[in-house]
């Protein structure tokens, strides 16, 4: 006789679930993430950027930690205000700077699109192509309303509308403003609770990567701190060393063309690029002692930064190829604005690295599912 409390297993009276519990909980789940990445996207620049400076800083912090004795909220908070004072703070006055230094190239723009202006003595005694360029000049840009009339043929918009766009850039200094508190909160939680969120994800990625996950996680860190020490510090470095080298050798806006070669630097090649430009508008405007010694000083420094100082601060397994770390910058930068020339290419450097290990591990176990 069977027991009261069986299963009937074959009763037809019992319904049969139309989505069994697996898959219901897996739709809930991906309903909720779905939900989380519509409302909270605006956080992951922000995040991001915690992310990358807390993985780049992640030693220093403990060092700093076990020398002073101190606990990891006050560490957190030392960390944070020594970023806004030596990294934010002169970040922001430098942009500040360099946008009143382009609102004056516009004001000249304005000027000669109204008035018009004869080519720059420097551009006609250029030899071979002075008389080319001084022809150029007066038809597209001397004469009033020239420039104008290329901004429409160019672009499709009138001088006057990009003007006002430009004018209306500084209100996103408030979104600025409010990523930035974002990301000093998101990146204190990571300097106080670091540990522990490594952990849970730790235990998360055996999960999902029994195998793999060791090692893709110890290389993750190294590939972020390697890519920022070793790309956005060096090239921030180049900027302000190449901006007062400008300022001395007496190049009209030296800061903006500072935080030009600084942007620049991130690409192999861009800083090269910049300061040989700014050597040849000196030599060519008369100033061919402050441009020789720009060119030399700029190749010296960048010979000592590519052949000492980079290779033992990068290190590790980061070695990026050009064309990785110029679409990381430029996507990047398309994606994520400023913050997305650091993103950017780390995202690329953790691509680089993590197909790196999947095919040293092909080679190494090529048996291995």
């Amino acid at each position: 006789m069977p027991r009261r409390d069986a299963p009937e297993q074959d009763d037809p009276a019992t319904p049969f679930p139309l989505i069994s519990d697996i898959s219901a909980a897996r739709w809930l789940l991906v309903f909720i993430i779905a939900a989380a990445a519509y409302f909270f996207h605006g956080f992951l620049v922000p995040v991001l950027a915690a992310t990358i400076i807390a993985f780049a800083s992640w030693p220093l912090s403990r060092s700093v930690q076990r020398g002073l004795g101190i606990d990891r909220t006050a560490t957190a908070a030392l960390f944070v205000l020594v970023i806004v004072l030596f990294l934010v703070v002169p970040i922001a006055m430098a942009l500040l700077y360099a946008f009143r230094e382009l609102q004056q190239w516009i004001s000249w723009v304005f000027a000669v699109n109204a008035y018009g202006a004869p080519a720059p003595v420097w551009m006609t005694e250029l030899p071979q192509i002075g008389d080319w360029i001084d022809e150029q000049w007066a038809r597209h840009v001397g004469r009033p309303g020239a420039i104008a009339e290329l901004v429409q043929l160019t672009s499709g918009s009138t001088i006057a509308s990009i003007y006002r766009s430009v004018l209306a850039a500084g209100n996103v200094a408030f979104h600025l403003a409010l990523n930035l508190l974002f990301m000093l909160i998101a990146l204190f939680v990571f300097y106080r609770d670091g540990d522990r969120i490594a952990g849970q994800i730790d235990v998360v990625g055996a999960r999902i990567l029994p195998r793999r996950w060791e090692r893709l996680s110890r290389v993750v860190p190294l590939t972020i701190s390697a890519t920022v020490t070793g790309m956005a510090l060096i090239a921030m470095g180049e900027g302000v060393i190449l901006g007062i080298a400008y300022w001395i050798a007496g190049v009209p806006s030296p800061v903006t063309l500072g935080v030009i070669t600084g942007i620049m630097a991130l690409v192999p090649g861009g800083a090269p690029l910049c300061f040989t430009l700014v050597s040849i508008y000196l030599v060519a405007s008369g100033s061919t002692l402050a441009g020789v010694a720009l060119f030399l000083w700029g190749s010296i420094e960048l010979f000592v930064v590519d052949k000492t100082i980079r290779p033992v601060l990068v290190g590790g397994p980061v070695k990026m190829p050009f064309l990785p770390t110029f679409f990381g910058l430029v996507g990047g930068v398309k994606t994520m604005g400023i913050v997305g020339l650091f993103v950017g290419p780390v995202l690329m450097a953790l691509l680089v690295a993590i197909w790196r290990e999947w095919l040293r591990e092909i080679r190494t176990h090529p048996q291995n599912p």
